[in-house]
């Protein structure tokens, strides 16, 4: 029987260490949704510092989120935390 190391993809390698990530993630410590509001802030800031209005970079980034609803999104960029 052969065992295939399989690498998981570290979407967070512009904070943290590949190891880091595979140790955190091996523990259940890493927040999934956590990750993709960040990757959602951080493509909305790349969008709009290339001078594109805040609805149509909301828009394109639907495209790659069709599940979320644009004032998901929208709160999600400008961080709204309707949390206690």
């Amino acid at each position: 029987m052969t065992i295939q190391n399989s690498k998981i993809e570290n979407p967070l390698a512009d904070l943290i260490s590949d190891e880091v990530y595979e140790l955190l993630h091996s523990h259940s410590l890493i927040d999934e949704k956590a990750v993709r509001d960040y990757h959602i802030r951080k493509r909305f800031k790349n969008l709009r510092s290339g001078k594109m209005n805040a609805g149509d970079a909301i828009d394109v980034i639907r495209n790659d989120y069709p599940y979320l609803q644009f004032d998901t999104i929208r709160k999600i960029v400008y961080q709204i935390n309707t949390k206690s």
